[in-house]
């Protein structure tokens, strides 16, 4: 499958502040993210670079569910340090909508 359209991709600031960059709940997640250089105070730099990553790479999965369909996509992410760690991404496409949604994201 062919790499996403930019205007299909949301990817909501709970998502990142809340769970990619919290020790809280995303815990090895944000270790990670915060010692490539992304800051929660600076979230849409992630969300950002995420979106990127989705539109550069093709599909490497994608799965049906009740909910949806699930994609995951992998691939480099550019870093405000400057690294560019191989990442998976993964979207839900939702019954009815014509959003992909990130669901989560982490180094391969």
């Amino acid at each position: 499958m062919k790499p996403f359209d930019p205007q299909q991709l949301q990817v909501d600031e709970s998502k990142i502040t809340g769970y990619l960059l919290s020790h809280a709940n995303g815990r090895g997640k944000a270790v990670f993210f915060l010692g490539i250089g992304f800051r929660v105070e600076a979230w849409q730099e992630l969300a950002e670079a995420i979106k990127a990553q989705a539109m550069a790479n093709p599909v490497a999965t994608a799965v049906d569910s009740p909910y949806g369909t699930r994609y995951s996509v992998d691939g480099e992410l550019l870093t405000p340090s400057g690294r560019q760690p191989r990442v998976r991404t993964v979207w839900i496409l939702e019954s009815g909508s014509d959003k992909l949604r990130l669901i989560t994201a982490f180094p391969v």
